[in-house]
């Protein structure tokens, strides 16, 4: 009669153990990222999730778009699904509210763009390094359809320097966020078309500093139905009134000093992808 209480004693004994190993070794995700798209250029999508799901920092995936269209790739990559809000910047938005407590970080990264490996665990590590730090970015491949290398984008640490007045030079793919930052500006402005990212750094540098980690952590897809490439004009314009924004009266008043100088060097640099692109596409055919 005394042997059944030790028995079931160890059993429950050996259930609880079970199962506090279980709680023990679960992994959260310190990361969240979302990931906007049409739903128009699957295997694009398939090769951004795959990035994401292969880094050595753990992270949560929330694809944002036509529900229909994702479903089936969604549960491939085990991602979260969010229906299309209508807009790019209302996507990420739309994305990034589904941020749970143990989510330390986030960013998005558009449905043709890609992380490279080991990106997230060197902005995860930069940022924990750098505790006045609220977003780490570093440099970015700009690559064609078929990924080959057409430019690399060096931002380096003088490139939050001269994010009021000068190009945006901190690549937006790959870049790292603080989830406390990002919930204190209250995301990106949906307001906006192009310079939603712009108009983010700007708002995040009243939080903190940025911190480069000297190395590339994302490639970035430079083709025509891209709208940074498609609409360079109106892309450029939208910039130019984001950073007016943030001067003060009297430098908006000779902001066309630098403001011509900057759309110049950004035109010529985006010619020169463009040339490289031809190039490249030439040799193949």
């Amino acid at each position: 009669m005394t042997t059944c209480p030790n028995q079931s004693g160890r059993a429950l004994g050996q259930r609880t153990t079970v199962v506090a190993l279980v709680t023990l070794t679960r992994v959260t995700a310190q990361v969240l990222v979302a990931v906007p798209t049409l739903g128009e250029r699957p295997s694009f999508l398939r090769e951004t999730l795959k990035s994401i799901r292969t880094q050595e920092a753990m992270a949560d995936i929330v694809i944002v778009g036509p529900v229909p269209r994702i479903e089936d790739v969604a549960g491939e990559f085990s991602a979260q699904v969010v229906p299309d809000p209508g807009s790019l910047p209302a996507a990420i938005n739309a994305g990034l509210s589904k941020a749970q407590p143990h989510h330390t970080f986030v960013t998005w990264l558009n449905d043709d763009d890609l992380l490279t490996t080991g990106s997230l665990q060197r902005t995860t590590t930069s940022l924990s390094e750098q505790s006045t730090s609220v977003l780490a970015y570093g440099a970015c491949e700009y690559i064609d359809e078929n990924d080959q290398l057409l430019w690399i984008s060096k931002a380096g640490k003088w490139a939050e320097r001269i994010l009021t007045w000068g190009p945006d030079l901190i690549p937006q793919p790959g870049m790292l966020v603080r989830r406390w930052a990002w919930d204190a500006v209250g995301g990106v402005d949906e307001s906006l078309r192009f310079a939603f990212d712009l108009d983010l750094l700007l708002r995040l540098r009243k939080q903190g500093s940025f911190v480069d980690v000297g190395s590339v952590v994302s490639r970035f897809r430079w083709h025509a139905t891209s709208l940074t490439v498609g609409d360079r004009t109106t892309s450029l314009n939208e910039s130019e009134e984001v950073k007016r924004r943030y001067l003060s009266a009297r430098a908006r008043r000779v902001s066309w000093l630098w403001e011509k100088p900057v759309r110049a060097a950004t035109r010529i640099a985006a010619a020169r992808v463009n040339s490289r692109a031809r190039k490249i596409s030439a040799s193949e055919h």
